[in-house]
């Protein structure tokens, strides 16, 4: 889905859907519930939102409780095997709570395809984030409308499999 004008007109109106202010009002409250309950029933085999973009479940410790936190969460699967998480937070002024619970806490698990996986995250900074940041952009491009409404710098964190 890298080239926006041969993308399906589903996914084309998805995309411009996305890129509202009202969406991002309504999304946070609605979207990660949604995959929740349907992940949980499926026992993971499934997350609604997979439709338009790949998903996993994070599950991450919380930076001021500790205690185990599962959000469903958009992602850019990379060759490697990793993968980006992307803190938009749908282009709502404050950082999302789970960017916070990796900072404080980078070894986590994800929910993939129904595979429960260990993890641990890498905040991108410098070229690095550039680099990845362009083709997050490419990948889904309501992005550079979250970022240009906020003036926080969207977190982007590659996920690697511990050992």
């Amino acid at each position: 889905m890298t080239d926006t004008t041969a993308a399906p007109l589903g996914v084309r109106l998805v995309r411009k859907v996305s890129s509202t202010r009202l969406f991002a009002r309504l999304a946070p409250h609605v979207i990660p519930r949604l995959d929740h309950a349907v992940h949980r029933l499926t026992h993971g085999r499934v997350l609604p939102s997979t439709r338009m973009l790949p998903g996993l479940v994070l599950t991450a410790r919380g930076a001021k409780s500790g205690l185990p936190r599962a959000i469903p969460l958009a992602c850019m699967a990379e060759p490697d095997g990793s993968w980006i998480l992307i803190g938009s937070n749908f282009g709502r002024p404050d950082h999302p709570a789970w960017t916070a619970n990796l900072l404080a806490f980078p070894d986590a698990e994800v929910s993939w395809k129904g595979e429960d996986i260990p993890v641990t995250a890498r905040l991108l900074t410098g070229e690095e984030r550039a680099e990845v940041w362009a083709r997050t952009l490419r990948f889904w491009p309501p992005y550079a409308v979250y970022q240009a409404r906020i003036p926080r710098t969207i977190r982007l964190f590659r996920v690697t499999r511990r050992s």
